[in-house]
């Protein structure tokens, strides 16, 4: 998996330390991204190969390591859109993946029924909403509000803009 030979939205991703809002965006996309703050070089390196992980990072002495020769892409800009755009131009997100991990956890999220979320959604958000996913891992509740079609707007100015 070399930088010039990576593929597609079934790519599975590590984001080095640095790189955690574009995790959290990536996950948006549907894209399967590992994220922890405060693991070490190593630990990271080998989580990604025994996951067949490739390693987002923007770390230069990360990438310097032979065992990583075929399993990164450096990311070079500082500014979130930009970096989206990096992966983006070489990593496609399938549109129907769009929403369906958790943002905190990674995990797939689960459709559940409307009369499950009382008491845990605003209830606003229970008279106006029909449907809602949730997260096993972390029991994160999800709806398509006004914040999904703003987010979807701003994924397609990436992808096209």
């Amino acid at each position: 998996m070399a930088e010039d030979s990576c593929t597609s939205s079934c790519a599975k991703f590590f984001c080095d330390a640095m790189l955690g809002r574009l995790a959290l965006w990536l996950r948006t996309m549907g894209f399967d991204v590992l994220y922890e703050r405060d693991i070490d070089d190593k630990a990271l390196i080998n989580r990604a190969i025994s996951e067949e992980r490739i390693i987002l990072t923007r770390d230069t002495a990360l990438v310097k390591r032979r065992i990583l020769r075929h399993r990164f892409f450096f990311v070079h800009n500082d500014l979130l859109d930009e970096q989206l755009r990096e992966v983006l131009g070489r990593f496609k997100p399938c549109r129907e993946r769009f929403f369906s991990r958790c943002l905190r956890c990674n995990l797939l999220l689960t459709g559940v029924a409307k009369e499950s979320v009382a008491g845990r959604v605003p209830p606003y958000v229970l008279r106006t909403e029909t449907h809602f996913s949730m997260c096993k891992g972390c029991g994160r509740i999800y709806w398509p509000g006004t914040h999904t079609a703003n987010m979807k707007k701003k994924i397609e100015g990436l992808l096209h803009g």
